[in-house]
């Protein structure tokens, strides 16, 4: 059994469902990414899961226990989290922002310790952010700023880092930095990574476990072989998607697609491989 893993999870805001019925399992130690349509409840499941939204019925069970009966504290020492579009006080300095990171862990009135200052530095360094350390955070870049918030999730010290949409508005320099350190976190410190991308290719070219939503629904949990090939994006983007291989990584990539038109709502998705499409590559 996984770590971390859904029960029945329903979500949804009023009498509306986002999210139905969801059965999933986080593997521990990987890099999962969840991809879909706009509005497919990926930000949602991400949130329900971190417990930064309660959900309708179901459960979200880390170790063995319901999250929605841990103490925010105890939850804050296992797992962190990055939303969409995070904002800091203005004038917040960076090491300011990442000894935030350390709030699960101090006592009394909020003192840093010895222990604290050495797990930011830590942290600063990790992320190649150790140099901006007095900068505002207002005066980074884009990539500068990404790198800073996950070395606060850092701080932390957390076994599992969850991100919604990591790369947004990020150039594609700094999209590539923000997923390599993920990666380099993942494989150097086996950091469980859980993450919601938009881009496809970058989606297989660093997840070892890719969820596919629709409608809140889950049409094909797995490795790349088994989530990014033809009927599997047909059925959640409505594409006809031409595949073919990354030729840095070898694993399978979306070439080229058009966008379909008519109704696969109730097409059924086999247990596909490839497409024709990829035969050749």
């Amino acid at each position: 059994m996984a770590r971390l893993y859904t029960d029945d999870l329903n979500i949804g805001y009023g009498e509306r469902l986002i999210v139905k019925n969801l059965n999933i399992e986080i593997p521990d130690k990987k890099i999962t990414t969840i991809i879909g349509s706009n509005g497919c409840g990926k930000s949602t499941l991400l949130k329900a899961i971190t417990r930064i939204i309660s959900h309708q019925s179901g459960a979200v069970v880390l170790d063995g226990e319901n999250i929605s009966k841990e103490s925010t504290k105890i939850l804050a020492k296992k797992m962190a989290i990055l939303p969409q579009t995070p904002e800091s006080a203005s004038g917040l300095t960076v090491g300011e922002l990442v000894s935030y990171g350390r709030f699960p862990y101090q006592k009394g009135f909020g003192r840093l310790s010895k222990k604290d200052y050495e797990v930011i530095d830590w942290a600063l360094e990790v992320t190649g952010t150790k140099d901006f350390k007095f900068r505002p955070v207002d005066a980074l870049s884009g990539g500068q700023r990404q790198r800073v918030w996950i070395a606060m999730a850092l701080a932390q010290e957390t076994e599992m880092i969850f991100l919604d949409e990591p790369t947004t508005y990020l150039d594609m320099a700094h999209q590539l930095e923000v997923l390599e350190l993920l990666q380099k976190l993942n494989i150097e410190q086996e950091r469980t990574i859980v993450m919601v991308l938009h881009d496809l290719n970058q989606a297989a070219r660093f997840a070892d476990y890719i969820i596919a939503l629709k409608d809140g629904e889950i049409v094909k949990a797995g490795n790349c072989e088994e989530v990014i090939n033809h009927n599997v994006l047909k059925k959640v983007f409505h594409i006809d998607a031409e595949i073919g291989r990354d030729p840095r990584t070898n694993k399978p990539m979306c070439v080229t697609y058009n966008l379909l038109k008519g109704d696969y709502e109730n097409e059924k998705v086999p247990n596909p491989i490839y497409s024709t499409a990829s035969a050749n590559y």
